[in-house]
């Protein structure tokens, strides 16, 4: 299993895998996505100089964009989903829960909490298909999705080009990001959650 990645992080293949993953962890939030943006940039990080096999600055690109084709295809699905999309939806509780505590969280901090949930476990697709079910406008959506995609794919990158960098060791450099990147979702998942000063200060 090792030598299979290890294989795969120095062949141009590593582009499809986590293009491939983050398009569509979108619908199926247990993909690592992020756990192969992070192997492949410490691979990057211990490749030498350019040209290498994963560069650094390709997987940033590719990251981003995967992020926000994946969002604006369950946007889509969404927008013109119905019933049969609402029973899949509901089937998860998981995903029921997150939808009803990120639906609210949104209505109270507009586009800047879409930033905040792409770091949230499921909270790519609440926000995606969330958007798409209540009719927002791709121009109301797709700039914050931007936004978030960029933010996340540059964090994650960084987290596995500086800490093998800084580290020396890629296996220890990746594990080092690995929990900088649960840690970060595990604080944007607390802030989400958290009710809003005025709500708090009633209760």
């Amino acid at each position: 299993m090792v030598e299979t990645l290890g294989s795969l992080t120095s062949s141009p293949w590593i582009y499809v895998v986590v293009a491939v993953s983050i398009l569509l962890d979108v619908f199926l939030p247990v993909l690592p996505s992020g756990v192969l943006v992070i192997t492949a940039a410490a691979a990057a990080a211990a490749a030498g100089p350019p040209p290498r096999v994963p560069d650094i600055m390709a997987l940033l690109v590719i990251a981003t964009t995967a992020s926000v084709l994946g969002d604006m295809a369950a946007y889509r699905l969404a927008r013109r989903g119905g019933a049969r999309l609402d029973r899949a939806i509901a089937r998860s509780r998981r995903l029921t829960l997150a939808h009803e505590r990120l639906g609210a969280a949104l209505a109270r901090g507009g586009g800047g909490l879409v930033v905040l949930a792409r770091f949230a476990p499921a909270g790519r697709s609440v926000v995606s298909l969330g958007a798409g079910k209540t009719q927002r406008k791709v121009k109301e959506f797709l700039p914050w999705s931007v936004l978030a995609g960029m933010t996340w794919a540059g964090y994650s990158v960084a987290l596995g080009y500086f800490g093998t960098q800084w580290l020396g060791t890629t296996w220890l450099g990746s594990a080092i990001s690995l929990i900088a990147l649960f840690a970060a979702g595990s604080l944007a998942a607390f802030l989400i959650r958290r009710p809003p000063p005025a709500t708090a200060a009633a209760t």
